[in-house]
């Protein structure tokens, strides 16, 4: 290597030592300097690593390669190729071992001088030395030399010289190689397959060669200018890379009449690639006068013999240092662990970080792959920030048969936790929708029942005729307000707010009694007073206040309400003006509101937001008129459908207005498993086709199997079939003729003459026990059982030996459409089976194939077979 730039190399079996190759040999130590200081005389290498010099050898001038040698023992003993040709054997300190001490300074010398390009120790037999030279007409270019072998002179002929002036030693000349091969030729890089001790793969002029040591007259080779660095990948033995200017070719020697890939060509020549030996499928490559290392991994093994498809290659760039890089090593042992070094001998120890795969599983574990090592990502006992998080919910609501509750509807926000306020609005909105609904249909069909499903903002519209207003009493008081007369839609609206039952009395005492019953007192006081009950109002603040969970600060909103005055100059209407925005209960707020209020004025009780939206549409029902009760009903939806306010399905129903609602909802929160289940209890079919109502419940379904809830998944599917019968899904698996191809059970259930479907071939509980032996399409028989021998199709209790239990379970079973154990089972890769039943019954005792012959592990082949149902696990 003298006049060249300098190559290194680590130490196959020594991972703290490394050797540069310039005009001379350097080897050196490294150290960590994590916990300690730089010692005197150490080179820098990275901040926890440093070298020290050990030695330095220049018995070996005009290097041209070098190759460390691969066993143990010797440690230190390179071959260092030299430009006549020759290949020395030299030593980097002492060894005392006397039995390698002979071959320090043996040469071994061709016939003819001319450079000596590459070596290469076979890492089977370690004592094998391959070296490449440059072409001579007369002479081969590739020599194996056997460093061990005992000459005699008869065999081999040898003489003893003189080295250097001043030294006293003399050295064995070996010219009589081991095996000499590509004739006329030259070598510009070899290696050894490491899958046979007699396998060479050269790099020669114009071709890639297979050498066979067992056969030397015969060689494998294709032609390529891509000669130079030859390296074949440790992981994978048949996959060899070698380069050609900028070009990288990648080879399969399974299929070597051309490479399996062309990596992209670099602007400059490159000088070096190698296989990373700690990291399946990782090329790092180096181009001249560039201080950026390229590095290409392989994602997949190459592609089988007859498949064109290239594999997976992702493309990367590190930079270990600043300067221009002349050679590179990597680490044997330490993962992507690489060391370089620059044309002026400065080196730096590099770490090849990994890219990060990160996983998020649909349960909420996040894991990542960095190299060798999988991470998890373990969170604190504090469950707040799970808790949180809508999948989260969904799954723990999916496990408590959340929305799956259609007798009283309104029990499904008790299920999701009756946590969220705007759940609960949601669902007694549609049990009182489905409620009248169904009490409509039942007295006089073809009433206003479909209308209710559409939203009282439309109930409104279609009221014919203008509503009139009428004086009503106070209770309690010597005051008169006026209260809209109640019209039909108007009634219909106050029922689905909740105030009223179905029917025409309006009395809210029942309201009311349920309230005080949940503890609402505030509410209860607001709406008994909207009403125009003040004395039932005070009443129940005085329940609330002496209560054991109670305020008792009602006590004194009681006593403010009943000094109540209708004189707009009093002083106790300035005061409760002012002071009631200081109440923290919004309810309490509104009761002062509406008292202070105008005549026709109720803005304070309208717009105050923290308050139920289905109170103040009641109260807006009672207190405005038409045209005021249309204009605040409209707006007051808009504001709902911009927020995604689940308060406001009252409003729009479930209609396009209520998928606009929901399509805002669902993008604030992500709660698709509401949203499906909302959109299906009522809508009409033009909804349910609408594509974002698909799409939500879609991704619900695929959220279900995602987290194995595959039970829940079959219930949403059979409660959607319910509720929307065009959604009822097509049979997806189906048993056919291996002769005609036609679906058995669609041929059974087709046939006029046939009429009972699957029990037609058996797999019905019918106490009839009717069968068939051959595919109805074509006649053809059944295969049969591996076990009992009869042909499928055939039931299992009507089979030899079938039991008596098994009968009893067939006939209390007749409802359903099959039994599992008369299902046609067989495995995928032996193509074996029987009945269902029989299958189990024989893997609980077995592990291999029913059939005689047959050593096939079928059921360990089966990795859904492994799978649990989620459902089961405890949150």
């Amino acid at each position: 290597m003298s006049g060249t730039k300098p190559d290194i190399l680590w130490a196959p079996h020594q991972v703290d030592r490394f050797v540069v190759c310039d005009s001379e040999l350097s080897l050196y130590h490294v150290e960590s300097t994590v916990n300690s200081e730089l010692k005197a005389g150490s080179l820098r290498l990275s901040e926890d690593s440093a070298a020290t010099l050990l030695s330095i050898n220049s018995d070996t001038p005009y290097m041209k390669c070098v190759a460390w040698y691969l066993n143990y023992d010797p440690e230190c003993l390179l071959a260092v190729g030299q430009a006549n040709g020759r290949v020395v054997l030299t030593s980097l300190g002492q060894d005392h071992n006397s039995k390698f001490k002979d071959l320090i300074g043996k040469e071994f010398v061709p016939k003819h001088a001319r450079q000596c390009n590459t070596l290469a120790w076979n890492p089977l037999d370690s004592n094998w030395l391959a070296a490449g030279l440059d072409k001579h007409r007369a002479d081969f270019s590739v020599l194996i030399w056997d460093i061990c072998s005992k000459y005699t002179p008869d065999i081999v002929p040898m003489e003893k010289v003189r080295l250097s002036a001043g030294e006293a030693e003399t050295t064995l000349l070996v010219t009589k190689p081991l095996y000499e091969l590509g004739q006329n030729d030259a070598c510009l890089s070899l290696c050894w397959l490491p899958r046979d001790q007699k396998l060479l793969l050269a790099g020669m002029h114009r071709n890639l060669a297979i050498f066979d040591l067992r056969n030397t007259s015969q060689k494998m080779f294709v032609n390529t200018k891509a000669v130079q660095g030859v390296t074949v990948d440790p992981y994978f033995h048949d996959r060899v890379a070698s380069f050609y200017e900028g070009q990288v070719a990648i080879w399969d020697l399974r299929k070597f009449e051309k490479p399996v890939l062309t990596l992209t060509e670099q602007p400059k020549p490159l000088t070096k690639v190698a296989w990373c030996p700690t990291r399946t499928g990782l090329l790092a490559t180096l181009t001249r006068d560039s201080n950026i290392i390229r590095l290409y991994d392989m994602q997949h093994t190459p592609t089988p013999i007859g498949d064109e498809t290239e594999p997976t290659i992702i493309e990367r760039s590190v930079q270990p240092c600043d300067n221009y890089i002349a050679s590179f090593a990597w680490h044997p042992t330490s993962q992507n662990r690489m060391i370089v070094v620059t044309p002026n001998r400065t080196m730096s120890d590099f770490t090849v970080f990994e890219r990060i795969s990160l996983a998020w599983s649909p349960i909420t574990s996040l894991m990542w792959a960095c190299g060798r090592h999988l991470y998890e990502c373990a969170e604190e006992d504090n469950d707040n920030s799970l808790e949180k998080d809508i999948a989260t919910k969904m799954r723990l609501r999916a496990l408590s048969r959340y929305g799956l509750d259609t007798e009283l509807v309104w029990r499904n926000h008790i299920l999701a936790g009756n946590e969220d306020p705007q759940l609960k609005s949601l669902w007694y909105t549609l049990h009182f929708m489905k409620q009248y609904t169904e009490d409509t249909d039942q007295k006089s069909p073809g009433s206003k029942g479909s209308l209710v499903y559409a939203g009282i903002k439309t109930i409104v519209k279609s009221s014919l005729g203008m509503v009139e207003s009428s004086r009503h009493n106070w209770s309690g008081l010597d005051k008169q307000t006026d209260i809209q007369n109640l019209n039909e839609e108007r009634i219909l609206a106050l029922q689905l707010c909740g105030w009223i039952k179905n029917g025409t009395d309006v009395d809210v005492g029942p309201f009311l009694n349920s309230l005080v019953q949940e503890g609402e007192w505030e509410r209860a006081a607001a709406v008994a007073l909207f009403n125009l009950d003040i004395r039932r109002a005070i009443q129940i603040l005085n329940e609330g206040a002496s209560s054991e969970k109670g305020d008792l600060n009602l006590n004194v909103v009681a006593m403010a309400l009943s000094g109540y005055t209708d004189e707009k100059n009093s002083l106790w209407r300035e005061m409760c003006s002012t002071l009631r925005l200081q109440l923290n209960n919004p309810y309490l707020c509104v009761m002062f509101a509406f008292l202070t209020s105008e005549t026709g004025s109720y803005d304070g009780v309208l717009y105050e937001n923290k308050v139920a939206v289905r109170d103040r549409v009641a109260f807006a029902c009672k207190f405005l008129s038409d045209t005021q009760l249309n204009r605040y009903i409209e707006k007051l939806t808009n504001e709902m459908k911009e927020a995604g306010n689940l308060e406001g399905i009252l409003l729009t129903g479930l209609t396009k207005d209520g998928v606009d609602l929901m399509e805002s909802y669902v993008d604030r929160t992500g709660d698709v498993q509401t949203a499906s289940y909302c959109m299906l209890q009522g809508s009409p079919l033009d909804v349910l086709k609408d594509e974002r109502v698909q799409y939500w419940i879609e991704n619900y379904r695929n959220l279900l199997d995602a987290w194995r809830f595959w039970h829940k998944r079959a219930e949403f599917d059979i409660h959607r079939s319910k509720l929307d019968p065009s959604s009822k899904p097509l049979a997806q698996v189906f048993v056919s003729c291996n002769f005609c191809g036609k679906s058995i059970s669609y041929s059974c259930s087709s046939a006029p003459h046939q009429g009972r479907g699957f029990s037609q071939y058996g797999v019905s509980g019918s106490p009839t026990k009717s069968k068939v032996t051959s595919c109805p399409g074509c006649r053809k028989p059944l295969p049969r059982c591996a076990l009992c021998l009869i042909n499928m199709g055939t039931p299992v209790s009507s089979c030899p030996g079938g039991s008596k239990s098994d009968e009893k379970v067939d006939l209390s079973k007749d409802k359903k459409l099959a039994q599992f154990n008369n299902w046609f089972t067989w495995c995928h890769n032996c193509r074996h089976g029987g009945h269902a039943g029989h299958m189990l019954s024989w893997f609980r005792d077995h592990a291999e194939c029913p059939v005689s012959a047959c050593t096939c592990k079928c059921m360990q082949l089966d990795t859904t077979g492994n799978l649990v149902p989620a459902e089961t696990v405890q949150p």
